[in-house]
This record gives C-alpha cells, sequence and structure tokens, in this order.
C-alpha cells in the first residue's frame, strides 16, 4: 500500500511550487506528479486546505521527562506532542534522573524509542550529572550516538569547565550546546528586569546575566577553537556579540524561543505563571533585535523551548512557580500568527526543517523521488482554535488554551508511518 499526498504545495528553499501530488511507498517518495494515479489499495490524502509539505522538523533542546519525571512527560507523550506539532525529530536535552550523561543513558532513549514515527537524537550531558562539576564520557557518549552536549537547562558556571569541553569535543568535531545564564546574576529573578518587573513589585531577571555569559563563551570559543551553540538568546545585546562573532568567522551558532519572538514582558501584567519562562520575555526592544537577528541569519533555528511540568509546579503564586511553558503543539501557529507581518511561512520553515539540521551537522530530508519520506503537512492559512484536547503532552502547563490561531499541521510523514490529523 501506498500513500498519495493530493494537491501539496513543496515548500523548500524558501520556496513552494505548484500544488503536485506525491506517492509514498515503503516509507519512500514513488513519484511526483500531476494526477497521479491511485491504486485500490492507496490511502489517498486529500486535505480541505490549501495544504504545503516540507523537509519534517527538528526542534532542539526539548525536555522529555523519561527516566526519572515521566509524571510530567514520557517519551511516548512527548512523541504525540511532536506530532501534533509537526516535528518528525527531537534533539533531547539531558535534564533526567537519572541525567543521560554516559553511553547508557544514550542506549537507552534509543532503544526505548526505535520504533516511534519520531526520530529521538540524544544530547549527552557536558557534565557528570549535568551538575557542572566534572566532565562526563564525552567520547563514548559521542560513538553511541549522542549528536551534541550540554547540561540543558543548568548553564555552566564554571569557565574552566566549559573551556575543557570545547577542547575535548575538537578530536571528533562534536558540538557544545550552552543556554547562557549568570547565576548570581540572574539569582532570584522572576522575569526581565526592567519597567514592568518593577510596576510589578518582581525580582528582576537582568539581561546583563546573559550578556556577560555570552561574552565569556565567544571568547573561550575564541581561545579552544572548537564548535558552540548558544542556544535561546533573548537580548539586544545578546544577538550583537553573536553576530560580531560569526563577521569575525568564529564557528558559533544560536537559536532562539518562539515564545521571545511572538511576546513582551508586557504579557506578565495578570501574574499569570503560564508566562514564566526561561529565557524570561524582555523588552519590545529586545524582541525587535531578536526578529532582526533571525532575519539575518544571527539566529540559526527557532526552538519550542518545551518545558512541561505538573499543575502542582505552576499553579503556584507567581514566585514559587517554575520556569517553563509547553510549546511543541503551538510553535509553528505561533510563528504563523504573531510573525507573519515580518516572515513568509517558506523562511520560517527553513528555520525548524532546516537551520536546526545545521546547527547539529544533521542531513537534511530530501523530496525528490528515490529519498526516504521524511515530511511534514500543513497548511500555513488555515485558522482555527486551540483547545485541551490538543494537547498530547502529559502536562497542560501553557496560556495557549482558547487562543484562535493561524496555520496548522494536517500530519506527518517518517520512518516508514504516516499520522495525519482528524478531521481535516
Amino acid at each position: 500500500m501506498a500513500i498519495v499526498l493530493r494537491n501539496v504545495r513543496i515548500c523548500t528553499g524558501g520556496q513552494t511550487t505548484a500544488p503536485q501530488d506525491l506517492r509514498i511507498r515503503q516509507g519512500v517518495i514513488e513519484s511526483i506528479g500531476r494526477a497521479l494515479p491511485a491504486e485500490p489499495d492507496d490511502e489517498v490524502w486529500a486535505f480541505q486546505q490549501e495544504a504545503c509539505v516540507s523537509a519534517g522538523w527538528l526542534d532542539i533542546g526539548v525536555q522529555t521527562g523519561d527516566p526519572g519525571f515521566e509524571h510530567r512527560e514520557d517519551l511516548h507523550s512527548v512523541a504525540q506532542a511532536a506530532i501534533a506539532g509537526g516535528f518528525t525529530a527531537l534533539a533531547c536535552f539531558p535534564n533526567t534522573l537519572p541525567a543521560v550523561d554516559s553511553k547508557s543513558g544514550i542506549v537507552y532513549l534509543q532503544n526505548k524509542t526505535a520504533g516511534s514515527i519520531v526520530g529521538f537524537h540524544p544530547i549527552g550531558a557536558l557534565s557528570v550529572h549535568a551538575e557542572g562539576k566534572d566532565l562526563a564520557e564525552l567520547y563514548d557518549m559521542h560513538t553511541a550516538g549522542a549528536v551534541a552536549f550540554s547540561d540543558g537547562v543548568q548553564p555552566i558556571q564554571d569557565a574552566g569547565l566549559l573551556l575543557r569541553a570545547l577542547e575535548y569535543v575538537k578530536a571528533f568535531d562534536g558540538l557544545v550546546i550552552h543556554q547562557p545564564q549568570h547565576k548570581t546574576l540572574a539569582a532570584g529573578g522572576q522575569m526581565h528586569e526592567g519597567v514592568v518587573s518593577t510596576m510589578l513589585g518582581l525580582k528582576g531577571l537582568p539581561a546583563l546575566a546573559e550578556e556577560v555569559t555570552v561574552q565569556r563563551d565567544l571568547s573561550l570559543l575564541e581561545y579552544a577553537g572548537s564548535r558552540l551553540h548558544l542556544h535561546l538568546l533573548s537580548s539586544r545585546k545578546s544577538v550583537a556579540l553573536v553576530r560580531a562573532a560569526k563577521a569575525a568567522g568564529l564557528p558559533v551558532t544560536a537559536s532562539v524561543a518562539v515564545a521571545n519572538l511572538c511576546f513582551t514582558d508586557e504579557v506578565m501584567q495578570e501574574f499569570d505563571s503560564h508566562w514564566k519562562v526561561l529565557p524570561p520575555l524582555r523588552s519590545a526592544d529586545d524582541r525587535e533585535a531578536l526578529l532582526e537577528g533571525l532575519a539575518d541569519g544571527t539566529i540559526d533555528c527557532i526552538c519550542s523551548n518545551h518545558t512541561p511540568w505538573d499543575i502542582e509546579a505552576k499553579n503556584l503564586e507567581f514566585p514559587y512557580a517554575q520556569f517553563g511553558m509547553i510549546g511543541l503543539e503551538t510553535a509553528f501557529a505561533l510563528c504563523r500568527t504573531y510573525l507573519g507581518d515580518r516572515f513568509r511561512f517558506p523562511d520560517l520553515v527553513e528555520k525548524w526543517a532546516l537551520g536546526s539540521r545545521r546547527v547539529l551537522g544533521l542531513p537534511v530530508p530530501e523530496i525528490r523521488p528515490g529519498a526516504v519520506a521524511e515530511l511534514t503537512i500543513f497548511a500555513p492559512d488555515a485558522e482555527w482554535t486551540f483547545s485541551a484536547q490538543d494537547i498530547r503532552s502529559r502536562s497542560h502547563n501553557t496560556p495557549f488554551v482558547g487562543q484562535q490561531f493561524t496555520g496548522r499541521v494536517l500530519g506527518v510523514v517518517n520512518k516508514g508511518q504516516a499520522l495525519r490529523r482528524e478531521g481535516v
């Protein structure tokens, strides 16, 4: 049996084609053309809205929860959330219990997700237990399949440790991922330090805490001559520092959280803890700098910043609530809804499908006869309302229930499997 996608526009290279049909058989694109004949046992996907197909999207830095925090998220639920959001691949942070800091942790993730339609790419912990003290078994994890190394949501405070990691991974052209934050400068911060935090009486989390760490990391990178990805930039000066480093030829890449592209600290005025995220939503000027950085290539990819929490961790007074929101299901819709006036949707798709893979050095899926099918199907202009029933994560920490969106994922094809959203 084959799957025939009817009248879909192929989105690649920042452009879209005229509507065509794709036939996929046994996980391989068999043919592309107009009005392809369907055999009696073919499964035909015809959509109610104008549909596009692109290389499958990949998200970097997802929190999976397995092992240790399965009550927040397990590998099955995070895969379902990824599918709902159009992601065919996830690069998972190692902040589990125990942390993914050895070959056995890498193998565990690979074995447990082997049959999933979503491809899981493990990011190994940079330090033992992701505690920022001693280097973990980087080479063993690399040979087992780790695509990069990071302590994830635990920023590295020890400059010597980060330098040793950058120098160590040079032997196998490895990648270090770091989410920059100086803990002592950020201590006790609840939201972006600025006019809104002052008005609300909340302790601010200054952009300086990120910026001094970005400057330090870039200096270490220049000294080591290695590869570094700065994860989730949020301030104007951070973007300017990375832009200057790239112009100087440093091998640095950067990402941004979709929420930081779409919103500012103004949304915090109702004390809704769902908006309490790291990095924090910052000023309108910072948001504008992030949009400029995304447009000019300073920022290489967008991330969902998917951080699941149980209700007890978020349904608290604001200062006691944990940082983070789920983001896989809504990432593309947020981009289309809030960034449509600044970016064409093919350019946004490039950031999800190509930018993230180029950061990790992974091959980009092709859309041509004979290529393995790893595809995301979506309706860029479909209007819909996000409801609690659309949440596939085990956690529900999102402020977007009831939100009217533009842009909807219709289905994914990957690893010889295909799933289509019901009713589209």
